[in-house]
């Protein structure tokens, strides 16, 4: 008698849907994988997102006569024959940030005028321009730390200062900047306190090289650190001319040529 032929189609079909299975099953641990890791590289450990890729301006906005990316640093220069008639600045796409941190590195040539504006608003009538709060940066270090405001409130906080703005009692007087102005500084301010003499402060920020600036921009209250030490401290109660939000960018200034390098810039929104 012949024994019957075993039919292992069945158990063929089961051993392909097994082998499926698994196969699908790793793919998504290695998406999984692939997922967490890419969440580590855009956000550190303190919740900070790199703003500027170091590769290329994708992000922000500015006129490629004086901004490139050299050496992975997001670099502005004026050289003899692009010399500026008005500062300008590249200016960060992803938002206007209200409340925030910022970190970053800049280095500078002995003769730039730079800066950080935040919470400002662009000027139409003149490409690139932003008019707001300023992290002031220069190649002397003569300004480097205070709180200057672009093309309106000029200087809130030198440096080594704690300072409160008040609003003007007249709302008149609260609108007309120039009426508040006095050797490039507003009048409606208070020094309440010191963080520490100007030229001591000084001697914190390294001169050719790379320094560390870190902003902390929360509410009213405006600080900038330059090396982890705070170089001055705005609260700001001028309901008539303050900003909570606007665009983020960085300056060259018009001066002689000079060259000003920023990389490792990083935002946490707060």
């Amino acid at each position: 008698m012949k024994k019957p032929k075993l039919n292992i189609l069945p158990i063929q079909i089961l051993t392909l849907t097994l082998f499926l299975a698994l196969q699908a099953c790793n793919e998504k641990k290695k998406d999984k994988t692939t997922e967490k890791h890419n969440v580590a590289t855009t956000e550190d450990n303190e919740g900070f997102i790199q703003i500027f890729d170091g590769k290329t301006l994708e992000g922000w906005e500015g006129d490629p006569t004086y901004w490139s990316v050299k050496n992975g640093n997001l670099t502005g220069e004026v050289t003899p024959e692009t010399l500026l008639k008005n500062n300008t600045f590249i200016i960060w796409q992803g938002g206007r940030p209200e409340d925030f941190e910022l970190k970053l590195e800049v280095k500078i040539a002995e003769s730039g005028n730079s800066g950080i504006n935040y919470r400002s608003e662009q000027i139409d009538t003149i490409p690139y321009a932003l008019r707001g709060y300023q992290a002031d940066i220069d190649g002397k270090n003569t300004y480097t730390g205070q709180n200057y405001e672009e093309r309106k409130r000029t200087t809130l906080a030198y440096r080594g200062e704690k300072v409160i703005i008040h609003s003007q009692d007249n709302p008149k007087e609260a609108g007309s900047l120039s009426a508040n102005v006095q050797n490039n500084c507003w009048q409606g301010r208070e020094v309440v306190a010191s963080r520490g003499e100007s030229d001591a402060l000084r001697t914190k920020i390294n001169g050719a090289d790379w320094n560390n600036i870190h902003l902390v921009v929360k509410g009213n209250r405006l600080q900038h650190y330059v090396n982890d030490v705070l170089m001055s401290d705005v609260t700001d109660d001028d309901t008539i001319n303050r900003k909570s939000s606007g665009y983020l960018g960085v300056q060259v200034h018009v001066g002689p040529p000079m060259t000003v390098e920023y990389r490792n810039i990083r935002l946490k929104k707060l």
